[in-house]
């Protein structure tokens, strides 16, 4: 306990350790937001990008605060926070100025439902974050598809209509429904893959890292063809994710009733 005599002082504020993951996080919502500046001038190639980055800055901003112990509960509410703006309000409104405005009925409804979506996403994360029963958690999977997934998600038709530049992809007859129902599975209990639900054979370790070396590079050159084929990968991986929950709750249900024949 500090006295008057402890020649201690009393520390204040936040640690630079703890300031640079949250001022990457920070910088996150700052990106994903300008994201709506951009489509409000017509900039949609800055504006897809600014969000793209924003989920490349919140993927790190997790990983820093883990890398420098510096995980806080101030950090988690900044980053819910941020989450909702940059991945849930700024790809809104960047999808309702590149297309749904222009719906006779119910455009700006529709669109809202991926900022509700989002939040309602978060609202249901941080509200079961203590939780001790969190069946997709404990296997190594997620509930829904994650925030800054969604986001890049929802910007599908914007990338098809850069790489083709059919104005199909544009038309709010298809964009609001793919709106609607990106922001369903952000809130669903569908079993998505997390990190650590992947496993690399040790085998292919090697290969691994080439493929992925390969996918910044073709970033870099081939941005919107890049980001075309990972969204549909992921789209792809769904069904598997959910089939592979499910033979994990198989597993468990097996080992449970092992368990409770061997009591008996």
């Amino acid at each position: 306990m500090n006295g008057p005599g402890t020649g201690r002082r009393p520390e204040r504020g936040i640690s630079l350790r703890q300031f640079i993951p949250n001022a990457v996080t920070a910088l996150a919502l700052s990106v994903g937001l300008s994201g709506v500046r951009f489509a409000y001038l017509e900039n949609w190639v800055l504006a897809a990008g600014a969000i793209v980055l924003a989920g490349i800055l919140d993927g790190l901003d997790g990983r820093i605060a883990r890398l420098l112990n510096a995980q806080s509960r101030f950090g988690a509410e900044l980053d819910s926070l941020a989450d909702v703006i940059a991945f849930g309000v700024a790809p809104a409104l960047v999808m309702f100025f590149w297309s749904t405005q222009h719906m006779p009925q119910f455009g700006w409804v529709l669109t809202l439902t991926m900022a509700v979506g989002c939040a309602l996403r978060l609202a249901r994360f941080n509200a079961q974050i203590d939780d001790e029963d969190q069946p997709h958690k404990s296997a190594g999977f997620l509930t829904g598809i994650p925030a800054p997934v969604g986001a890049g998600l929802v910007m599908l038709p914007l990338y098809l209509w850069m790489v083709t530049g059919q104005e199909l992809f544009r038309h709010y007859a298809l964009v609001a429904p793919w709106i609607v129902i990106i922001a369903f599975l952000m809130i669903s209990n569908t079993a998505t893959y997390s990190w650590s639900s992947l496993r690399l054979r040790k085998n292919i370790r090697l290969e691994a890292l080439a493929l992925f070396a390969l996918l910044g590079v073709a970033l870099l050159n081939n941005p919107w063809i890049t980001l075309c084929a990972i969204s549909i990968g992921y789209i792809v991986l769904i069904p598997f994710s959910i089939r592979s929950y499910a033979r994990v709750k198989r597993q468990r249900r097996a080992e449970q009733a092992d368990g409770n024949d061997a009591a008996a």
